[in-house]
């Protein structure tokens, strides 16, 4: 069941502590993610730099308002209802060249094309990887960011080029992280089970021919092109479900049938049976169907056991 909750009482805490007219009220998040689906936020509020962002959750935190950390909006689906509480809209910029090939950048800088541009106009290779893909700093450290190596016979990392982070603890301090304070695992980080929050990371870069690095990218995007639904035609959140080793989910969902199937206005895609697409006008609900027939599919007819790779974000009821 669907609570309502009059935001009138947080707003009122929130702005005490961030200053009037920076909450928003009743704002859609459908056009703030990649799916383009979900109800709005009972508030938002856009942090633009790292001081606004530990301020925001410190001051939510207090108030006891219930808080996502919002950035690119990819790998998530949000409820049809939206979200019960604040939306922290993570916009923190900011690029700084460091001594030893190393570069420091907001959480809210974008990994594509921003920061794989900055780094291979540089000759600084280790994030020209992960061209395409829609994500912040802040998202690509929470699933350890990961796309097969340019020869596809491993993945690559976030991790790999990590050096440190600076982050607002649980516990409500601010401090530098070296990389292995994360845990990092395959689309799994400590962010997932604490309340930490990325304010910006610091990462260490190779240096290697521009010329080498743009060859990479180009086929890294055409690989990617070849295989996953545009974007901009198609809303995803990406892979819905995890990697099944040895095999793979979509390889799995393909083989029971389901490639191309559809409910509502939402599908699973025919280029790529883990990737479920927006056809336009589609809803959570919609999204929700198709997940719940694959996996029940998968499990009958191969044994297999698919896991959701996307986070559910608000109140689904």
């Amino acid at each position: 069941m669907i609570t309502s909750v009059d935001p009138g009482p947080w707003k009122e805490a929130l702005e005490a502590g961030l200053g009037a007219g920076r909450i928003e009220e009743g704002v859609p998040l459908a056009p703030l993610t990649t799916f383009r689906i979900g109800g709005p936020a009972d508030l938002l509020y856009r942090a633009r730099t790292a001081d606004e962002l530990a301020e925001a959750v410190t001051v939510a935190r207090e108030a006891r308002v219930p808080t996502f950390i919002l950035g690119r909006g990819a790998n998530i689906l949000v409820a049809d209802a939206g979200f019960r509480g604040l939306v922290v809209k993570c916009e923190v910029e900011g690029l700084e060249l460091l001594e030893g090939h190393r570069l420091r950048a907001g959480a809210g800088v974008q990994v594509f094309p921003d920061l794989t541009e900055a780094t291979v106009a540089r000759g600084l290779g280790g994030l020209h990887h992960f061209v395409g893909i829609p994500s912040t700093v802040g998202g690509a450290m929470w699933q350890n960011l990961h796309f097969l190596a340019p020869d596809r016979t491993r993945t690559v990392f976030l991790e790999e080029v990590v050096e440190s982070a600076e982050i607002l603890t649980a516990e409500g301090s601010r401090r530098e992280v070296t990389r292995q304070y994360f845990e990092f695992a395959y689309d799994h980080s400590i962010l997932h089970h604490r309340a930490d929050t990325v304010l910006s990371v610091t990462f260490r870069l190779e240096p290697q021919p521009p010329g080498e690095l743009r060859r990479v990218v180009r086929e890294n995007l055409q690989w990617r092109e070849e295989r996953h639904p545009d974007l901009w035609l198609y809303p995803s959140a990406g892979s819905v479900f995890k990697k099944v080793e040895g095999i793979g989910a979509g390889r799995l969902i393909d083989q029971c049938g389901l490639k191309g199937h559809v409910h509502g206005n939402a599908q699973i895609s025919h280029r790529h049976a883990n990737i479920i697409v927006n056809l336009g006008g589609a809803t959570a609900a919609h999204v929700l169907a198709l997940l719940e027939l694959a996996r029940e599919t998968v499990l009958r007819d191969t044994g297999h056991e698919l896991v959701p790779e996307i986070t559910l974000v608000g109140d689904f009821g």
